[in-house]
């Protein structure tokens, strides 16, 4: 009888929340099944559950059309089967060409927030010694670049959680906006259990979602504002707080800066001011920020927390929402006491190691800025290269997309990590500046949207087939373990990118042991906000073999090993005195909104089932069996005024292009917006639809909200006046 396989105890390869797992090799093994058995593992951030994503997750290892070889355009115009040999000396001459003819910054690079650690830093070193171009942004520029800019500019470092998930667990009061946890990350859902039983859950949303149900039954508050004024929202809760003698006085004057200047901002915003711009009424504002005070540590009570998501930062005042919030947060006295706080809810599995090691267009390994000439002299001595042959900041990722492909643009475009084609807003227009360009060079573990488009795809490890490291939504640095072999002829980019730089003559070097890499991250990061110094893979797997983690910053110092950094702000802010720093801003509204040709909200978001642009979920059965097809939810008053039927086909239209979709009447959205996932492509990719203007100061696009038109796909008959009489009285409002 042969021995137990002995489980391989690693993290999920989706969301942010990067819960605990274990994975067992499957027996018998089955050609093409599935190779490993996923069990839940007791971990702080999931206690043992998964969502249905999680505990499917075995079956993206086992995609049919899982990309094993290179592939080359030929001259027919159709992809076909190379050596790597072939391959990287295609993408290796067409590089080499386009950066002597055109420059180093022809050459662009598109990273993702799902690359470990030690594949984003060395992306970033790679793009900046080897290729030499400023030119390299990721997809976190669409998920956090707006939590990142407020929470830099108020608290002088950026980590999406400054303390421990489970910290949640004791508060008498969250204020969640614009984040569908129970969908997004359903394990994160208990942790809001005491808030719950409090009756101090607050959910932000136009939806009724279902995280917002959670709030039901006295367990809290559903407050649901016109689609694009949250802040309204906020800037009444703030004025209620400071105008009712609510805020922390003391907390204000010892541990912040510019307080009476958002004091005198926020006075013309009382609660009917507010409600008659964000819809939510002047008592629920007023009830909300009773609640919270009521809950802070000034008051005597439990503990408040402020958590803000993708749902209010996607937008063109997405930095000025979060530092709203972050305003409110700091009127509470809530940062840096124990049991209270504010945090932004990271998305992506790596978002937040993403963004710290040199993905982001103005960034260097360590959170710093390349502006910054001491960082480039560090990071530059760690590269062993001259500081000035570093390049300066590129394009963000809108800017430079639309760049590819026109005249004194990017020429060429290596995509890492990400489906540009279905993830990026005004997708039409990506598509096509992807087709201006000579070059597009695609790894990737599936045949993606984007990949189809590329003239080299390179095909690369997934999750369970790689080591390495990755940071979760609260700054806990994990580790990431190989549990199976890559089939057939698949490599990790770490091999790609040293690989290239051979072949291009760089006498860089590139390791590709991850462990290796980690270290050298952790040198190139020494003293930078987001310090890994005194890490390492074996630190880690220490820490993990007792059921927990280490949090940056956690510098290399003398004596004992640091312990990491679970709590921040205790002592103070990271900032020139000390002190946070509150800034005075104002509500604007969307930059794309309703008028009479595109008379309703069209706002976006993710389902259950799916992940980002379903590049891997839509190839698990069980997941695209149980949401198959992209939709659209419709209030049904508005489908009667527009003659839609449930379950008919409707044909959206904005300023950018159209979109088809099932339409599903709920009433648990407001009358005059409309819902559509973003998991899909073609004719039913919500991206089509949504706007490219981006917030001014994180360049983030406005995803979140756009002004549209309804109308069935085909026409039919009006709904009968009987019907829509009979919805009415049964509270269709």
């Amino acid at each position: 009888m042969s021995p137990t396989p002995t489980p391989v105890q690693t993290h999920c390869p989706y969301c942010a929340l990067q819960c605990g797992m274990s994975l067992t090799a499957a027996r018998p093994a089955v050609p093409g099944g599935v190779p490993v058995v996923v069990g839940g593992r007791e971990f702080p951030t999931n206690r043992g559950g998964l969502c249905q994503k999680g505990w499917t997750s075995a079956g993206v290892l086992a995609a049919p059309d899982r990309l094993t070889t290179p592939l080359l355009r030929g001259a027919d115009g159709e992809l076909r089967t190379a050596s790597w040999d072939e391959a990287l000396s295609v993408v290796a001459r067409g590089l080499a060409r386009i950066a002597v003819e055109s420059g180093p910054e022809a050459v662009a690079v598109f990273g993702g927030g799902g690359l470990t650690n030690e594949k984003a830093y060395t992306l970033g070193k790679f793009a900046r010694t080897v290729l030499r171009t400023p030119n390299i942004d990721y997809n976190g520029r669409f998920c956090m670049a707006s939590a990142a800019a407020g929470m830099n500019r108020a608290f002088g470092v950026d980590r999406g959680l400054p303390f421990p998930l489970t910290d949640l667990g004791g508060a008498q009061a969250v204020l969640l906006l614009g984040s569908n946890l129970a969908e997004t990350m359903p394990p994160s859902v208990r942790h809001l259990a005491g808030a719950r039983a409090a009756g101090g859950l607050v959910v932000v949303d136009p939806r009724r979602s279902t995280t917002a149900q959670l709030a039901d039954g006295g367990q809290g508050v559903h407050l649901a504002p016109v689609p694009g004024t949250d802040l309204a929202v906020l800037l009444g809760l703030l004025h209620v707080v400071l105008a009712e003698g609510l805020a922390d006085t003391e907390y204000l004057e010892t541990r912040t800066t510019g307080a009476e200047a958002v004091r005198r901002s926020v006075a013309a915003w009382w609660p009917e001011r507010a409600a008659a711009v964000c819809g939510v009424p002047a008592d629920d504002l007023r009830r909300t920020a009773r609640l919270l005070a009521a809950a802070s540590g000034r008051h005597g009570g439990a503990g408040a927390y402020i958590l803000t998501g993708r749902g209010v930062e996607q937008s063109t005042q997405g930095t000025a929402t979060v530092t709203a919030a972050i305003n409110l947060a700091l009127a509470l006295g809530l940062p840096g006491r124990p049991g209270s706080g504010f945090g932004a809810v990271t998305g992506q599995g790596n978002g937040q190691g993403g963004r710290e090691h040199g993905q982001k267009a103005d960034q260097l390994p360590g959170y710093r800025m390349i502006t910054d000439p001491s960082a480039r002299a560090h990071v530059a001595a760690v590269w062993g290269v001259e500081e000035e042959t570093i390049p300066g900041p590129g394009l963000p990722a809108v800017a430079l997309l639309d760049a590819l492909g026109r005249d004194g643009g990017p020429r060429a475009l290596l995509v890492h990590g990400s489906n540009v084609v279905v993830s990026a807003p005004n997708a039409d227009r990506v598509v096509e500046r992807l087709r201006a360009l000579d070059l597009l060079v695609v790894c990737d573990v599936v045949p993606s949207e984007t990949a189809r488009m590329a003239d080299v795809v390179l095909p690369v490890t997934q999750w369970a087939e790689e080591e390495g490291t990755m940071t979760s939504l609260e700054g806990r640095v994990i580790r990431r373990r190989r549990a199976v072999d890559a089939p057939g002829e698949v490599r990790s980019e770490l091999w790609v990118w040293a690989e290239l730089a051979r072949r291009l003559g760089s006498g860089v070097e590139l390791a590709t042991d991850p462990e290796q890499v980690f270290d050298e991250l952790a040198r190139a990061s020494a003293g930078g906000p987001a310090d890994y110094s005194g890490l390492s893979h074996g630190r880690l797997d220490a820490a993990e073999s007792r059921g927990d983690g280490l949090y940056w910053p956690c510098p290399d110092g003398e004596g004992a090993p640091h312990p990491g950094t679970p709590r921040m702000f205790l002592d103070g802010f990271p900032t020139p005195d000390g002190r946070a720093r509150m800034t005075a801003v104002d509500h604007g509204g969307p930059s794309d909104d309703v008028r009479e040709d595109a008379p309703t909200y069209l706002v976006t978001g993710r389902v259950l089932q799916h992940y980002q642009t379903g590049a891997q979920t839509h190839r698990v059965p069980e997941l695209e069996d149980a949401q198959p097809e992209p939709f659209v939810e419709v209030h049904p008053l508005l489908a009667l005024r527009v003659g839609l039927e449930d379950g008919e086909t409707v044909r959206l239209t904005t300023s950018r292009g159209t979109a088809l979709a099932r339409a599903r009447w709920t009433t648990d959205i407001r009358p005059d917006t409309v819902f559509m996932p973003f998991h899909w492509a073609g004719e039913g990719s919500v991206n089509r639809l949504t706007t490219d203007a981006v917030d001014p100061t994180s360049k983030m696009p406005e995803f979140k909200v756009c002004a549209v038109r309804l109308e069935p796909a085909v026409p039919t008959s009006p709904v009968d006046a009987e019907t829509s009489a009979a919805l009415t009285a049964n509270g269709a409002r």
